[in-house]
């Protein structure tokens, strides 16, 4: 049996699902693909559920040298690598630590800027449409600090951020403690990044978005994206419904879009930040308000429906290699003391899978090899962020409309 439509969407993440819904809202018939037949289900499940408004700097490389020296001895929880596996990220590690000087991170920073501006406004526009408003919570999310030396380094990084509008207010140890009553004293001051949303079930989310897709007439088909393969008018994809025919197929696939674009001859420096979570449940009626990162040891808690998200920074190593949540063992007994926590609600800690390019930014537009394939994937830490406006900047490019910004900065020839 063979289907047709206009595109297919390969990947059934934030982004694959946010762009599957432009498309369609564009007049284009779209079947949205995913190997698992469920949206949502890795690694926009498994995030701190931040809507990221206030990152207009992305995460990058630090260039002091004591820290350097730590990270090189796994000695510091927010980054871990495996060892048999340096050979194969040291090439991307030492082109992402090119793009963190002090001029690069500007660059990158005005260039990630119009897609940052934009993310909660898309975010709400979908949620409006999906029924899916009571998921966001307008509270922003709160960095604190136990050391005056780690604050003082955290009211400088921030101040970066004034010339972009963003809103954020400086606390003293009182002031956090009004927010968050059940921190412990340990805390001396914070800074409450006002312009994030916050949504406790991210997984959901994607699910809303998903669901509105297939009410407004989509098709939503498990397959194998690796099928993936030209024919003549356009492109072919096996599918438990058939051998699916489109005119366009849209890569966004996360992680997993290697799979499908180093066999049609793509050399991209996508490479993967691993990161794991796990819920326990607070004793005694204690509450968390909002997400809280703990500047002094490398961690996230995030008021999650199944529990307190604990999740964990960067782990270097093999996509697929065996789970190694040696963060979350390191970070566990500094999350008790800021929070009290109680039991742990999973066996053992899921694993998710950042895609990352070099530079921080994603890949989103036409694939310079072949007509009619499109890119939109490595969004680093921000995909469930960046899904709904990456999905609207590749839509108008795929319909022939005038993007609303310049998309030349996401371009896949930017790699040569």
């Amino acid at each position: 049996m063979t289907f047709k439509a206009d595109v297919a969407v390969l990947g059934a993440g934030m982004v694959g699902v946010s762009t599957a819904l432009h498309l369609q809202a564009k007049g284009r018939s779209v079947v949205l693909i995913d190997r698992n037949g469920e949206a949502g289900e890795e690694t926009s499940y498994g995030n701190a559920g931040i809507i990221e408004r206030s990152s207009i700097f992305p995460y990058m490389f630090p260039r002091n040298f004591n820290l350097l020296r730590k990270y090189a001895l796994n000695a510091l929880p927010e980054a871990h690598y495996h060892v048999a596996a340096v050979p194969k990220f040291l090439p991307w590690l030492v082109r992402y630590f090119g793009n963190s000087s002090h001029e690069m991170s500007w660059q990158i920073a005005m260039a990630s800027r119009p897609l940052i501006e934009n993310c909660l406004v898309e975010h709400k526009a979908l949620m409006a449409q999906a029924g899916a408003e009571h998921l966001l919570r307008d509270v922003g999310w709160l960095k604190v600090f136990r050391t005056q030396r780690s604050m003082d380094q955290g009211v400088a990084e921030v101040a970066r951020l004034k010339p972009f509008g963003i809103n954020y207010r400086i606390l003293d140890a009182a002031s956090v403690r009004a927010l968050e009553p059940h921190l412990d004293a340990s805390v001396i001051g914070g800074i409450h990044l006002l312009d994030p949303g916050f949504v406790p079930d991210p997984g959901a989310l994607v699910k809303a978005y998903a669901a509105l897709f297939e009410q407004r007439g989509g098709d939503f088909v498990k397959g194998d994206a690796r099928t993936l393969g030209q024919d003549a008018d356009g492109w072919g994809i096996d599918t438990e419904d058939g051998r699916l025919h489109a005119r366009d197929a849209v890569i966004a696939l996360g992680p997993w879009s290697d799979d499908v674009f180093k066999p049609l001859g793509y050399k991209l420096p996508l490479s993967i930040k691993r990161g794991y979570h796990l819920h326990f449940t607070a004793q005694g009626g204690a509450t968390l308000n909002r997400p809280i990162y703990d500047a002094d040891g490398g961690y996230v808690l995030a008021p999650m429906t199944r529990g307190i998200r604990l999740t964990t920074g960067a782990e270097f190593a093999a996509r697929d290699a065996e789970p190694t949540p040696v963060q979350i063992e390191m970070t566990e007994p500094a999350a008790r003391k800021l929070f009290p926590l109680e039991h742990q609600i999973e066996d053992v800690p899921w694993m998710g899978r950042r895609p990352c390019m070099p530079d921080m930014l994603p890949v989103i537009g036409r694939a310079p090899k072949h007509s009619g394939l499109w890119f939109n994937f490595g969004h680093q830490h921000h995909g469930f962020t960046l899904g709904p406006v990456s999905g609207r900047l590749l839509a108008e490019m795929i319909t022939g409309e005038k993007p609303f910004t310049d998309p030349m900065p996401y371009a896949a020839e930017r790699f040569g």
